[in-house]
């Protein structure tokens, strides 16, 4: 029959993201004798390696912050009409798909993905102005609409959410069931006591991610509880501006920047907390690993009701009134050692990877 059906996967690098987490963990569990993934994307990323072993390829083109919209659309189109030829095209830019799905109609691939991630734009006034024109364009050129949640399809497809298709951004469950020798073992390799509150959080240092409330939450409480400690996993542009807030509200000794790390699910067996108060967010991924690893969840009102999974773990908390959020780790203090949970709820909601691959299979191969 000539192979798998090669998808091609539209994003701008394949680094730590929720996204390209997902994206890696369905490639990982998808039947690749029958899909297989290509990438194009414009600038490395720590999951080319793997891709490449994987039986994928990585193309890549410059992006259009870098090169311009016109440079941008061009390279677009000269890739698209340059071997090998896909048949389907899966696009996640969210309002950018929009230029992106114009471009591969034009350039005759017939099944086009728009994918929404999220429920917000990134950037100034300008560049939101921009990706509101290009977004205009989704609901005329792509054939199918997928989403991580209601709100990410509402935000992005308008009118057409209705006929969006929800992709539950599953996890490997059996990967995050907590060990008490796991907890141990990372807390000594950190040099943590095993008496300390530990709080952590995963995530890009960006806007979004409202770095600069969490680390005033956590400076409030270590006023209060002098054995505790916040593990910031990731990285990103805003890391100077991070690092500066840390030590400004003199917590240095306090704070660990763990940079991007690609052993998540052990180092959620350390936390006791897993503090998220970001503005925006289409379902993270984080989330529902934190979930699965046990671990109280105080996150903010903005974020999808979607991501709480029932098991008495997740509390929205509101954004402007930090004294709350201390309030609740307070409460919840006495039954932070508490991380045995039933699972269930996330594999009863479809939040198991191998369930979301078999779908996104199955719907590769229908069209």
């Amino acid at each position: 029959m000539g192979g798998p059906i090669r998808i091609l996967h539209v994003v701008v690098n394949m680094n730590r993201g929720g996204a390209e987490t997902l994206l890696m963990s369905l490639y990982r569990n998808i039947d690749r004798s029958k899909i297989q993934f290509d990438f194009l994307t414009c600038k490395e990323g720590v999951f080319d390696q793997e891709i490449t072993e994987l039986g994928g390829k990585v193309h890549r083109i410059s992006y259009v912050s870098d090169v311009g919209h016109f440079k941008y659309a061009q390279s677009l189109e000269e890739f698209f009409k340059s071997p090998p030829t896909y048949k389907i095209v899966h696009s996640h830019l969210d309002k950018m798909s929009g230029l992106v799905l114009k471009i591969a109609k034009k350039t005759g691939i017939p099944v086009r993905i728009s994918h929404s991630h999220n429920t917000s734009s990134e950037g100034g006034a300008a560049a939101k102005l921009y990706k509101w024109y290009m977004g205009q364009f989704i609901n005329s050129y792509a054939t199918n609409y997928f989403a991580c949640s209601s709100l990410a399809a509402n935000w992005l497809f308008s009118k057409k959410a209705e006929s969006a298709f929800i992709l539950k951004n599953g996890i490997d469950i059996n990967q995050f069931i907590h060990s008490p020798k796991i907890r141990r073992m990372v807390r000594d390799e950190f040099n943590l006591s095993q008496n300390a509150v530990v709080f952590g959080h995963v995530g890009r240092f960006a806007h979004q991610k409202n770095h600069e409330f969490l680390i005033e939450i956590f400076a409030q409480f270590c006023k209060d509880e002098e054995n505790s400690v916040l593990m910031l996993v990731g990285d990103g542009p805003l890391r100077k501006e991070v690092e500066k807030k840390i030590l400004d509200l003199n917590i240095v000794e306090k704070v660990k920047l763990l940079g991007v790390r690609n052993d998540i699910p052990r180092l959620l067996q350390a936390f006791d907390f897993f503090l998220f108060p970001s503005l925006h967010e289409g379902l993270p991924v984080s989330l529902i690993e934190a979930q699965g690893a046990g671990l109280p969840c105080l996150i903010s009102d903005h974020i999808s009701r979607e991501v709480d999974m029932g098991m008495g773990l997740v509390e929205f908390l509101p954004l402007n009134k930090q004294r709350v959020w201390v309030d609740h780790i307070k409460n919840r203090l006495s039954s932070k050692n508490q991380r045995d949970v039933d699972l269930n709820p996330l594999k009863q909601q479809g939040y198991y990877i191998k369930e979301a691959a078999n779908q996104l299979e199955d719907f590769y191969l229908s069209v």
